[in-house]
Protein backbone atom coordinates (compact mmCIF):
# COMPACT_ATOMS: atom_id res chain seq x y z
CA UNK A 1 0.00 0.00 0.00
CA UNK A 2 1.37 3.48 -1.11
CA UNK A 3 1.12 5.65 1.94
CA UNK A 4 2.18 9.30 0.42
CA UNK A 5 -0.03 11.49 1.96
CA UNK A 6 -1.17 14.66 0.38
CA UNK A 7 0.21 17.85 0.65
CA UNK A 8 -2.13 21.07 2.56
CA UNK A 9 -3.65 23.67 0.91
CA UNK A 10 -0.91 25.99 0.95
CA UNK A 11 1.16 23.33 -0.57
CA UNK A 12 3.02 23.16 2.83
CA UNK A 13 4.60 18.97 3.39
CA UNK A 14 2.29 18.23 6.30
CA UNK A 15 5.74 17.40 8.44
CA UNK A 16 6.48 21.14 8.18
CA UNK A 17 2.80 22.25 8.78
CA UNK A 18 2.73 25.37 11.01
CA UNK A 19 -0.32 24.32 13.46
CA UNK A 20 0.97 21.04 13.67
CA UNK A 21 1.52 20.91 17.33
CA UNK A 22 -1.93 23.26 17.78
CA UNK A 23 -3.37 20.02 15.75
CA UNK A 24 -1.72 17.96 18.43
CA UNK A 25 -4.15 19.52 21.21
CA UNK A 26 -7.11 18.55 19.55
CA UNK A 27 -6.06 15.23 18.84
CA UNK A 28 -4.85 14.77 22.46
CA UNK A 29 -8.53 16.30 23.39
CA UNK A 30 -10.55 13.90 21.00
CA UNK A 31 -8.13 10.88 22.40
CA UNK A 32 -8.79 11.58 25.99
CA UNK A 33 -12.16 11.15 25.76
CA UNK A 34 -12.28 8.00 24.19
CA UNK A 35 -9.99 6.47 26.59
CA UNK A 36 -11.51 7.78 29.60
CA UNK A 37 -14.85 6.80 28.23
CA UNK A 38 -13.67 2.99 28.49
CA UNK A 39 -13.56 3.81 32.51
CA UNK A 40 -15.45 6.64 33.28
CA UNK A 41 -18.70 4.74 33.10
CA UNK A 42 -17.93 2.13 35.89
CA UNK A 43 -17.84 4.46 38.73
CA UNK A 44 -21.70 5.53 37.41
CA UNK A 45 -22.57 1.81 36.65
CA UNK A 46 -24.17 1.00 40.32
CA UNK A 47 -26.13 4.17 39.91
CA UNK A 48 -26.98 4.22 36.30
CA UNK A 49 -28.08 0.18 37.33
CA UNK A 50 -30.29 1.31 40.16
CA UNK A 51 -32.15 3.94 37.92
CA UNK A 52 -32.98 2.14 35.01
CA UNK A 53 -33.59 -0.98 36.42
CA UNK A 54 -31.14 -3.01 35.07
CA UNK A 55 -30.97 -6.96 35.86
CA UNK A 56 -27.52 -8.11 37.20
CA UNK A 57 -27.21 -10.13 34.28
CA UNK A 58 -27.49 -7.16 32.00
CA UNK A 59 -25.51 -4.70 33.38
CA UNK A 60 -22.28 -6.09 31.59
CA UNK A 61 -23.46 -4.67 28.56
CA UNK A 62 -22.66 -1.11 29.64
CA UNK A 63 -18.97 -2.24 29.38
CA UNK A 64 -19.26 -4.43 26.42
CA UNK A 65 -21.33 -2.82 24.16
CA UNK A 66 -18.78 0.15 23.85
CA UNK A 67 -15.46 -2.74 23.97
CA UNK A 68 -16.84 -4.88 21.30
CA UNK A 69 -18.10 -2.10 18.75
CA UNK A 70 -15.03 -0.31 19.11
CA UNK A 71 -12.53 -3.31 19.14
CA UNK A 72 -14.90 -5.10 16.57
CA UNK A 73 -14.90 -1.75 13.67
CA UNK A 74 -11.23 -0.41 14.94
CA UNK A 75 -8.90 -2.12 11.71
CA UNK A 76 -12.54 -0.65 9.62
CA UNK A 77 -11.90 2.40 11.04
CA UNK A 78 -8.33 2.62 10.30
CA UNK A 79 -8.64 1.59 6.80
CA UNK A 80 -11.52 4.30 6.80
CA UNK A 81 -9.54 6.98 7.87
CA UNK A 82 -5.73 6.41 5.73
CA UNK A 83 -8.73 6.32 2.23
CA UNK A 84 -11.39 8.88 3.40
CA UNK A 85 -9.55 11.12 4.62
CA UNK A 86 -7.73 11.54 8.05
CA UNK A 87 -9.30 14.86 9.39
CA UNK A 88 -12.94 14.30 7.63
CA UNK A 89 -12.61 10.87 9.66
CA UNK A 90 -12.04 12.27 13.24
CA UNK A 91 -14.45 14.58 12.38
CA UNK A 92 -17.40 12.22 11.47
CA UNK A 93 -15.98 9.84 14.46
CA UNK A 94 -16.04 13.14 16.62
CA UNK A 95 -19.40 14.30 15.92
CA UNK A 96 -20.88 11.12 15.85
CA UNK A 97 -19.47 10.25 19.35
CA UNK A 98 -20.97 13.43 20.62
CA UNK A 99 -24.90 12.24 19.04
CA UNK A 100 -24.09 8.97 20.64
CA UNK A 101 -23.30 10.50 24.22
CA UNK A 102 -26.08 12.40 24.31
CA UNK A 103 -28.37 9.56 23.59
CA UNK A 104 -26.89 7.75 26.34
CA UNK A 105 -27.06 10.78 28.92
CA UNK A 106 -30.54 10.89 27.82
CA UNK A 107 -31.63 7.12 28.15
CA UNK A 108 -34.76 6.07 30.18
CA UNK A 109 -34.19 2.34 29.59
CA UNK A 110 -31.63 -0.12 29.53
CA UNK A 111 -31.60 -0.92 26.20
CA UNK A 112 -30.62 2.53 24.89
CA UNK A 113 -28.23 2.84 26.90
CA UNK A 114 -26.74 -0.38 26.06
CA UNK A 115 -27.52 1.12 21.90
CA UNK A 116 -25.67 4.85 23.08
CA UNK A 117 -22.91 2.94 24.13
CA UNK A 118 -22.35 0.47 21.17
CA UNK A 119 -22.81 3.79 18.72
CA UNK A 120 -19.72 5.46 21.11
CA UNK A 121 -17.77 2.26 20.53
CA UNK A 122 -18.34 2.64 16.82
CA UNK A 123 -17.63 5.91 16.55
CA UNK A 124 -14.63 5.57 18.47
CA UNK A 125 -12.95 3.06 15.79
CA UNK A 126 -13.38 5.89 13.78
CA UNK A 127 -11.42 8.33 16.02
CA UNK A 128 -8.95 6.63 17.63
CA UNK A 129 -6.85 5.11 14.30
CA UNK A 130 -7.49 8.49 12.64
CA UNK A 131 -5.89 10.47 15.55
CA UNK A 132 -3.25 7.87 15.57
CA UNK A 133 -2.90 8.58 11.82
CA UNK A 134 -2.97 11.83 12.15
CA UNK A 135 -0.07 12.24 14.35
CA UNK A 136 2.01 9.89 12.42
CA UNK A 137 2.25 12.00 9.13
CA UNK A 138 2.34 15.30 11.03
CA UNK A 139 5.52 14.60 13.32
CA UNK A 140 8.12 12.94 11.32
CA UNK A 141 11.41 14.17 12.94
CA UNK A 142 12.53 11.62 14.86
CA UNK A 143 12.77 14.29 18.08
CA UNK A 144 9.51 15.97 17.26
CA UNK A 145 7.70 12.51 16.57
CA UNK A 146 9.03 11.04 20.47
CA UNK A 147 7.65 14.26 22.04
CA UNK A 148 4.49 14.08 20.00
CA UNK A 149 3.94 10.20 20.95
CA UNK A 150 4.98 10.96 24.40
CA UNK A 151 2.35 13.64 24.49
CA UNK A 152 0.08 11.03 22.85
CA UNK A 153 1.35 8.27 25.19
CA UNK A 154 0.61 9.85 28.23
CA UNK A 155 -3.09 10.46 27.25
CA UNK A 156 -3.68 7.01 26.33
CA UNK A 157 -2.22 5.79 30.07
CA UNK A 158 -3.70 8.98 31.82
CA UNK A 159 -7.02 9.17 30.24
CA UNK A 160 -8.02 5.83 32.52
CA UNK A 161 -7.16 7.51 35.83
CA UNK A 162 -8.79 10.87 34.68
CA UNK A 163 -11.84 8.47 34.01
CA UNK A 164 -12.34 7.25 37.32
CA UNK A 165 -11.64 9.97 39.07
CA UNK A 166 -13.97 12.03 36.63
CA UNK A 167 -16.82 9.67 37.10
CA UNK A 168 -16.52 9.78 40.77
CA UNK A 169 -17.08 13.27 40.65
CA UNK A 170 -19.71 13.93 38.02
CA UNK A 171 -21.91 11.07 39.49
CA UNK A 172 -21.79 12.17 43.17
CA UNK A 173 -21.97 16.01 42.84
CA UNK A 174 -24.53 16.07 39.34
CA UNK A 175 -25.44 12.95 38.61
CA UNK A 176 -24.24 9.79 36.55
CA UNK A 177 -26.04 10.69 33.23
CA UNK A 178 -23.03 13.61 33.23
CA UNK A 179 -20.87 10.78 32.96
CA UNK A 180 -22.01 10.73 29.28
CA UNK A 181 -23.16 14.05 28.21
CA UNK A 182 -19.37 15.52 29.80
CA UNK A 183 -18.54 14.08 26.24
CA UNK A 184 -20.89 16.52 24.11
CA UNK A 185 -18.89 19.60 24.33
CA UNK A 186 -15.28 17.92 24.62
CA UNK A 187 -16.07 16.30 21.36
CA UNK A 188 -17.97 19.28 19.51
CA UNK A 189 -14.55 21.84 20.57
CA UNK A 190 -12.38 19.14 19.10
CA UNK A 191 -14.31 18.96 15.61
CA UNK A 192 -14.58 22.72 15.13
CA UNK A 193 -11.20 23.06 16.35
CA UNK A 194 -10.36 20.70 13.50
CA UNK A 195 -11.96 22.68 10.88
CA UNK A 196 -9.19 25.06 10.77
CA UNK A 197 -6.22 23.51 12.86
CA UNK A 198 -5.62 19.72 11.51
CA UNK A 199 -5.17 19.18 7.52
CA UNK A 200 -6.18 16.62 5.81
CA UNK A 201 -3.87 13.61 4.00
CA UNK A 202 -4.95 10.82 2.43
CA UNK A 203 -3.33 7.25 1.18
CA UNK A 204 -3.14 6.42 -2.27
CA UNK A 205 -4.18 2.80 -3.32
CA UNK A 206 -6.58 0.73 -3.23
CA UNK A 207 -9.17 1.65 -1.56
CA UNK A 208 -11.75 -1.00 -1.23
CA UNK A 209 -12.99 -2.04 2.41
CA UNK A 210 -13.60 -5.24 4.10
CA UNK A 211 -17.28 -4.30 5.49
CA UNK A 212 -18.47 -7.48 5.73
CA UNK A 213 -15.53 -9.08 7.43
CA UNK A 214 -16.17 -6.42 9.94
CA UNK A 215 -19.80 -7.06 10.41
CA UNK A 216 -19.64 -10.29 10.57
CA UNK A 217 -16.84 -10.74 13.37
CA UNK A 218 -18.73 -7.77 15.48
CA UNK A 219 -21.85 -10.18 15.39
CA UNK A 220 -19.99 -12.93 16.05
CA UNK A 221 -18.40 -11.78 19.26
CA UNK A 222 -21.63 -10.16 20.08
CA UNK A 223 -23.53 -13.45 20.03
CA UNK A 224 -21.03 -14.86 22.38
CA UNK A 225 -21.54 -12.25 24.84
CA UNK A 226 -25.12 -12.94 24.59
CA UNK A 227 -24.26 -16.58 25.42
CA UNK A 228 -22.65 -15.92 28.40
CA UNK A 229 -25.67 -13.65 29.45
CA UNK A 230 -27.80 -16.19 28.68
CA UNK A 231 -25.90 -18.66 30.85
CA UNK A 232 -26.26 -16.41 33.72
CA UNK A 233 -30.20 -16.96 33.42
CA UNK A 234 -30.80 -19.95 31.97
CA UNK A 235 -27.69 -22.33 32.77
CA UNK A 236 -24.48 -23.61 30.56
CA UNK A 237 -27.02 -26.26 28.92
CA UNK A 238 -29.78 -24.49 27.93
CA UNK A 239 -30.39 -24.54 23.92
CA UNK A 240 -30.25 -20.63 23.89
CA UNK A 241 -26.92 -20.23 25.28
CA UNK A 242 -25.61 -23.04 23.46
CA UNK A 243 -27.33 -21.61 20.50
CA UNK A 244 -25.72 -18.02 20.62
CA UNK A 245 -22.29 -19.46 21.74
CA UNK A 246 -22.12 -21.77 18.71
CA UNK A 247 -23.62 -19.38 16.48
CA UNK A 248 -21.15 -16.99 17.24
CA UNK A 249 -18.06 -19.08 17.37
CA UNK A 250 -19.17 -19.75 13.67
CA UNK A 251 -19.68 -16.41 12.64
CA UNK A 252 -15.72 -16.36 13.90
CA UNK A 253 -14.42 -19.02 11.99
CA UNK A 254 -16.59 -17.08 8.99
CA UNK A 255 -14.34 -13.80 9.67
CA UNK A 256 -11.49 -16.20 9.27
CA UNK A 257 -12.34 -17.46 6.17
CA UNK A 258 -13.43 -14.38 4.61
CA UNK A 259 -9.83 -13.20 5.30
CA UNK A 260 -8.52 -15.71 3.22
CA UNK A 261 -10.75 -14.66 0.52
CA UNK A 262 -11.25 -10.98 0.14
CA UNK A 263 -8.79 -9.00 -1.70
CA UNK A 264 -8.17 -6.22 0.97
CA UNK A 265 -8.64 -8.26 4.19
CA UNK A 266 -9.65 -6.57 7.10
CA UNK A 267 -6.83 -8.74 8.80
CA UNK A 268 -4.71 -10.00 6.94
CA UNK A 269 -3.70 -13.68 8.34
CA UNK A 270 -0.13 -13.38 8.08
CA UNK A 271 0.24 -10.67 10.75
CA UNK A 272 -0.78 -13.03 13.46
CA UNK A 273 -0.01 -16.32 11.88
CA UNK A 274 3.87 -15.27 13.10
CA UNK A 275 4.76 -16.84 16.44
CA UNK A 276 5.86 -13.91 18.13
CA UNK A 277 2.99 -12.11 17.16
CA UNK A 278 0.44 -14.32 17.78
CA UNK A 279 1.86 -14.74 21.33
CA UNK A 280 1.54 -11.33 21.72
CA UNK A 281 -2.06 -11.18 20.37
CA UNK A 282 -3.20 -14.09 22.72
CA UNK A 283 -1.80 -12.57 25.77
CA UNK A 284 -3.35 -9.17 25.12
CA UNK A 285 -7.10 -10.96 24.51
CA UNK A 286 -6.68 -13.18 27.74
CA UNK A 287 -4.98 -9.96 29.57
CA UNK A 288 -8.14 -7.71 28.53
CA UNK A 289 -10.36 -10.85 29.26
CA UNK A 290 -8.80 -10.92 33.00
CA UNK A 291 -8.61 -7.05 33.60
CA UNK A 292 -12.00 -5.50 32.59
CA UNK A 293 -13.80 -7.57 34.37
CA UNK A 294 -11.82 -7.40 37.56
CA UNK A 295 -12.21 -3.50 37.47
CA UNK A 296 -16.21 -3.64 37.51
CA UNK A 297 -15.94 -5.74 40.40
CA UNK A 298 -14.00 -3.82 42.15
CA UNK A 299 -16.23 -0.67 41.43
CA UNK A 300 -19.52 -2.48 42.90
CA UNK A 301 -16.93 -3.68 46.11
CA UNK A 302 -16.40 -0.04 46.79
CA UNK A 303 -19.36 1.16 46.78
CA UNK A 304 -21.68 -1.27 47.39
CA UNK A 305 -20.23 -3.39 50.08
CA UNK A 306 -17.59 -0.66 51.54
CA UNK A 307 -19.96 1.85 51.33
CA UNK A 308 -17.64 3.99 49.77
CA UNK A 309 -19.37 7.55 47.58
CA UNK A 310 -18.49 7.59 43.93
CA UNK A 311 -15.82 10.09 44.61
CA UNK A 312 -14.61 7.83 47.01
CA UNK A 313 -14.54 4.59 44.80
CA UNK A 314 -12.84 6.71 41.65
CA UNK A 315 -10.02 8.31 44.17
CA UNK A 316 -9.30 4.35 45.84
CA UNK A 317 -9.20 2.50 42.10
CA UNK A 318 -5.92 5.06 41.23
CA UNK A 319 -3.26 3.31 42.65
CA UNK A 320 -3.81 0.53 39.62
CA UNK A 321 -3.12 3.32 36.95
CA UNK A 322 0.00 4.69 39.36
CA UNK A 323 1.36 1.57 38.97
CA UNK A 324 1.10 0.69 35.54
CA UNK A 325 2.64 4.27 34.98
CA UNK A 326 5.72 3.42 37.52
CA UNK A 327 6.30 -0.25 35.64
CA UNK A 328 5.88 1.21 32.25
CA UNK A 329 8.39 3.65 32.78
CA UNK A 330 10.84 0.96 34.30
CA UNK A 331 9.72 -1.29 31.23
CA UNK A 332 10.72 1.32 28.34
CA UNK A 333 13.86 1.59 29.84
CA UNK A 334 14.62 -2.65 30.38
CA UNK A 335 12.86 -3.91 26.83
CA UNK A 336 15.71 -2.74 24.79
CA UNK A 337 18.51 -4.09 27.41
CA UNK A 338 17.02 -7.49 28.10
CA UNK A 339 14.51 -8.37 26.17
CA UNK A 340 10.21 -8.48 25.87
CA UNK A 341 10.10 -12.35 27.34
CA UNK A 342 11.20 -11.49 31.10
CA UNK A 343 9.32 -8.24 31.59
CA UNK A 344 6.24 -9.75 30.43
CA UNK A 345 6.14 -12.98 32.08
CA UNK A 346 6.94 -11.06 35.51
CA UNK A 347 4.19 -8.36 35.16
CA UNK A 348 2.41 -11.28 34.25
CA UNK A 349 3.26 -13.55 37.60
CA UNK A 350 2.48 -10.17 39.73
CA UNK A 351 -0.97 -9.31 38.30
CA UNK A 352 -2.40 -12.98 38.53
CA UNK A 353 -0.63 -12.62 41.94
CA UNK A 354 -2.64 -9.37 42.91
CA UNK A 355 -5.87 -10.90 41.71
CA UNK A 356 -5.47 -14.01 43.61
CA UNK A 357 -4.57 -11.81 46.40
CA UNK A 358 -7.97 -9.79 46.02
CA UNK A 359 -9.78 -13.40 46.46
CA UNK A 360 -9.05 -12.79 50.05
CA UNK A 361 -11.36 -9.60 50.58
CA UNK A 362 -14.18 -9.59 53.00
CA UNK A 363 -17.33 -7.30 54.31
CA UNK A 364 -14.76 -5.53 56.91
CA UNK A 365 -11.34 -5.80 54.91
CA UNK A 366 -9.22 -3.06 55.29
CA UNK A 367 -8.69 -0.96 52.00
CA UNK A 368 -4.99 0.40 53.58
CA UNK A 369 -3.42 -2.88 54.39
CA UNK A 370 -5.34 -5.25 51.91
CA UNK A 371 -6.75 -3.91 48.82
CA UNK A 372 -4.31 -1.08 48.38
CA UNK A 373 -1.55 -3.19 47.69
CA UNK A 374 -2.79 -5.38 46.16
CA UNK A 375 -3.89 -2.63 43.52
CA UNK A 376 -0.46 -1.26 43.71
CA UNK A 377 1.23 -5.04 42.38
CA UNK A 378 -1.46 -5.32 39.92
CA UNK A 379 -0.58 -1.99 38.24
CA UNK A 380 2.66 -3.02 38.01
CA UNK A 381 2.02 -5.66 36.52
CA UNK A 382 -0.03 -4.29 33.98
CA UNK A 383 2.77 -1.90 33.37
CA UNK A 384 5.36 -4.74 32.62
CA UNK A 385 2.83 -6.11 30.21
CA UNK A 386 1.76 -3.62 28.04
CA UNK A 387 5.02 -2.28 26.95
CA UNK A 388 6.97 -5.12 25.39
CA UNK A 389 3.81 -6.14 23.64
CA UNK A 390 3.51 -2.96 22.26
CA UNK A 391 7.00 -3.81 20.30
CA UNK A 392 6.22 -7.22 19.85
CA UNK A 393 2.66 -6.22 17.61
CA UNK A 394 5.25 -5.11 15.05
CA UNK A 395 8.33 -7.60 15.02
CA UNK A 396 8.77 -8.70 11.44
CA UNK A 397 5.95 -6.41 10.28
CA UNK A 398 6.48 -4.75 6.82
CA UNK A 399 5.96 -1.00 6.71
CA UNK A 400 2.20 -1.60 4.53
CA UNK A 401 1.36 -3.94 7.67
CA UNK A 402 2.40 -1.77 10.67
CA UNK A 403 -0.90 0.10 10.63
CA UNK A 404 -2.69 -3.29 10.96
CA UNK A 405 -0.47 -5.13 13.17
CA UNK A 406 -0.90 -1.92 16.28
CA UNK A 407 -4.51 -1.49 15.41
CA UNK A 408 -4.73 -5.54 15.91
CA UNK A 409 -3.56 -5.13 19.29
CA UNK A 410 -5.17 -2.34 20.77
CA UNK A 411 -7.89 -4.51 19.19
CA UNK A 412 -7.58 -7.95 20.86
CA UNK A 413 -7.60 -6.26 24.22
CA UNK A 414 -10.88 -4.38 23.46
CA UNK A 415 -12.67 -7.55 22.37
CA UNK A 416 -10.84 -9.44 25.45
CA UNK A 417 -12.47 -7.05 27.60
CA UNK A 418 -15.75 -7.44 26.18
CA UNK A 419 -15.71 -11.00 26.40
CA UNK A 420 -14.14 -11.14 29.79
CA UNK A 421 -16.76 -9.39 31.27
CA UNK A 422 -19.24 -11.19 30.38
CA UNK A 423 -17.86 -14.31 30.91
CA UNK A 424 -16.76 -13.24 34.60
CA UNK A 425 -20.40 -11.34 35.63
CA UNK A 426 -22.34 -14.78 34.44
CA UNK A 427 -19.33 -16.45 37.01
CA UNK A 428 -19.98 -14.02 39.69
CA UNK A 429 -24.15 -14.36 39.32
CA UNK A 430 -24.04 -18.04 39.59
CA UNK A 431 -21.30 -18.13 42.73
CA UNK A 432 -24.02 -15.37 44.53
CA UNK A 433 -26.93 -17.47 43.50
CA UNK A 434 -25.33 -20.84 44.60
CA UNK A 435 -24.12 -18.85 48.24
CA UNK A 436 -27.32 -17.55 48.79
CA UNK A 437 -29.16 -21.03 48.53
CA UNK A 438 -26.74 -22.83 50.27
CA UNK A 439 -26.49 -20.39 53.20
CA UNK A 440 -29.96 -19.43 53.12
CA UNK A 441 -31.03 -21.62 56.44
CA UNK A 442 -27.99 -20.81 58.50
CA UNK A 443 -27.80 -16.49 57.71
CA UNK A 444 -31.70 -15.86 58.38
CA UNK A 445 -30.67 -11.91 58.03
CA UNK A 446 -31.86 -11.07 54.50
CA UNK A 447 -29.01 -8.26 53.83
CA UNK A 448 -26.50 -10.34 55.60
CA UNK A 449 -27.13 -13.10 53.47
CA UNK A 450 -26.69 -10.60 50.48
CA UNK A 451 -24.19 -8.93 51.46
CA UNK A 452 -21.94 -11.98 52.42
CA UNK A 453 -23.10 -13.45 48.61
CA UNK A 454 -22.20 -10.51 46.75
CA UNK A 455 -18.68 -10.62 48.65
CA UNK A 456 -18.02 -14.24 47.83
CA UNK A 457 -19.38 -13.38 43.91
CA UNK A 458 -16.54 -11.30 43.78
CA UNK A 459 -13.60 -13.28 45.17
CA UNK A 460 -14.78 -15.92 42.73
CA UNK A 461 -14.62 -13.13 39.66
CA UNK A 462 -11.20 -12.45 41.14
CA UNK A 463 -10.70 -16.05 40.72
CA UNK A 464 -11.25 -16.47 37.30
CA UNK A 465 -9.34 -13.06 36.36
CA UNK A 466 -6.23 -14.01 37.99
CA UNK A 467 -6.60 -17.43 36.09
CA UNK A 468 -7.15 -15.75 32.74
CA UNK A 469 -3.94 -13.75 33.84
CA UNK A 470 -2.36 -16.79 34.41
CA UNK A 471 -3.52 -18.53 30.92
CA UNK A 472 -2.07 -15.83 29.16
CA UNK A 473 1.40 -15.54 30.91
CA UNK A 474 2.12 -19.25 30.18
CA UNK A 475 0.96 -18.45 26.66
CA UNK A 476 3.27 -15.35 26.78
CA UNK A 477 6.33 -17.66 28.20
CA UNK A 478 5.62 -20.48 25.78
CA UNK A 479 5.38 -18.60 22.19
CA UNK A 480 7.34 -15.73 22.17
CA UNK A 481 10.88 -16.21 21.67
CA UNK A 482 11.86 -12.68 20.40
CA UNK A 483 15.17 -11.40 21.64
CA UNK A 484 16.07 -7.58 22.24
CA UNK A 485 17.93 -7.51 18.66
CA UNK A 486 14.50 -8.36 17.23
CA UNK A 487 12.52 -5.50 18.56
CA UNK A 488 11.60 -2.98 16.16
CA UNK A 489 13.05 0.75 16.39
CA UNK A 490 9.34 1.67 17.54
CA UNK A 491 7.08 -0.05 19.22
CA UNK A 492 3.14 -0.47 18.25
CA UNK A 493 2.15 3.10 19.95
CA UNK A 494 0.10 3.54 23.10
CA UNK A 495 -2.34 0.62 23.43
Amino acid sequence: MDTTTQATAAGVPLSEYPRRWLALAVIAMAQLMVILDATIVNVALPQAQADLGISDPDRQWVVTAYTLTFGGFLLLGGRIADYWGRKRTFMAGALGFALASGLGGLAQHGATLFAARALQGAFGALLAPASLALLTVLFTEVRERAKAFAVYGAIAGGGAAVGLLLGGILTEYANWRWCLLVNIPIALIAMFAAVSLVPESKAHGNTSFDVPGAIVVTLGLASVVYGFTKAATDGWHAPVTLGFLLGGLLLVAVFVLLQTRVRNPLLPLRIVLDRNRGGAYLGSLLTGAGLFGSFLFMTFYFQRTLGYSPMRAGLSALPVSGGVFIAAAAASQLVPKIGPKPIMVTGGVLATGALLWLTQIGLYTSYWTHVLPAQIVLGIGLGAIFVPLSSLALIGVADHDAGAASATLNATQQVGGSLGTALLNTLFISAVTAYATSHARSMPDPRQLQAEAAVHGYTVAFFWSAVLLAVATVIMAVLVKAHKRDLPAQGAGPT
